[in-house]
């Protein structure tokens, strides 16, 4: 059984992935539950990068699920011991994965979600608004502020998309873009975005991969900084509208974003995701993966848990009663006070 890799963010440190891929992920030996369920657990221990932001106590861990594997247990009930004990690292980067159901954690469950769709397209983008590329986007504010909705980072973005927009918005005093419920998808994406978005060059967050068993092995980290590109860059605040549902690649824009100062951060904590997953094979056929890497803000803050916003502020119901996004308010007052 060879081992799987699992694409999801191309970290600067990817490239380092097919060297270690043999270090990682040993051949299995055995389809034994409780050899399995051992397989796994030192796979998890040895190579898992947030021990200590999750601030879990892995053989803790142990102690509590290794009780719980039989011999001559169902297939059904050792998956619900294994995915039970990878969801303790409460991560959406950890997944295990059978023919008949895949384990998960759904970090958008961590907080409310924060974005009405149907309030936005009926009270503030109405039904003429512009499609350009994976872009929803149009005026608001009597025509003062650019409204861009990016719903997740999978659309690819290209470099016609986003002079069409800028060029549109160039004269208004702001942007708001959203980024409330994106799951991630690409990172190069973020790059993509980010660039056009401020004329900074800054060192904008670390990454390092695991490199050893002990929970505080790393690689020497490597430093990503942003870098303008294109014709024209928008310099004027750029307010960026995020919830818990925004996860993985929008964490790590979200996280970009301490480092530059027209983007501002509004709304509520992220769901994290800072961390490439990878995987392999587990000696009865299933495949897991989980967070190998680590990412460091510019400041040194590890966001894995979250990224906070700069302004929080979360949809009040009452207000969707009446056709108001709370988080687009504030994100233009905001935009008015700069």
């Amino acid at each position: 059984m060879k081992p799987r890799f699992f694409p999801a963010l191309l970290l600067p440190v990817v490239a380092l992935l097919s060297a270690c891929e043999t270090l990682f992920f040993e051949e299995p030996v055995s389809s034994k539950p409780n050899e399995t369920f051992a397989y796994l657990w030192k796979e998890i221990d040895e190579k898992y990068a947030f021990f200590d932001v999750k601030r879990v106590d892995w053989n803790e861990i142990y102690a509590n699920y290794a009780p719980r594997v039989t011999e001559g247990m169902s297939d059904d009930s050792l998956f619900q011991v294994l995915g039970s004990m990878m969801n303790e690292l409460h991560d959406g980067h950890v997944n295990l994965v059978s023919d008949f159901n895949i384990s998960r954690f759904d970090v958008a469950l961590l907080g409310p979600k924060n974005i009405d769709g149907r309030v936005i397209t009926e009270h503030y983008l109405g039904d003429d608004y512009y499609i350009t590329g994976p872009f929803v986007h149009d005026f608001i504010a009597n025509g003062d502020v650019g409204y861009v909705r990016y719903a997740s980072f999978e659309g690819d973005i290209e470099a016609k998309h986003l002079d069409f927009i800028l060029n549109r918005y160039a004269r208004t005093q702001g942007l708001i873009l959203d980024l409330r419920q994106n799951g991630g998808g690409s990172v190069h994406n973020v790059y993509n975005l980010l660039n056009r978005l401020t004329d900074q060059e800054a060192i904008l967050y670390t990454s390092a991969i695991k490199s050893g068993p002990d929970h505080d092995a790393f690689s020497k980290a490597e430093t990503v900084r942003s870098k303008p590109k294109g014709d024209t860059q928008y310099t004027q605040p750029v307010m960026v509208l995020i919830d818990r549902g925004s996860y993985s690649a929008t964490s790590f824009f979200a996280t970009a974003t301490k480092a530059l100062d027209n983007l501002v951060l509004v709304g509520d904590t992220t769901g994290g995701g800072m961390g490439l997953p990878n995987g392999g094979q587990l000696p009865n056929g299933w495949t897991y993966r989980f967070s190998i890497t680590r990412t460091l803000a510019h400041d040194g803050q590890n966001y894995e848990n979250g990224v906070p916003p700069d302004v929080y502020v979360v949809l009040d119901q009452a207000d969707v009663a009446r056709g108001v996004d709370t988080v687009i308010e504030r994100a233009l007052q905001e935009i008015q006070k700069k």
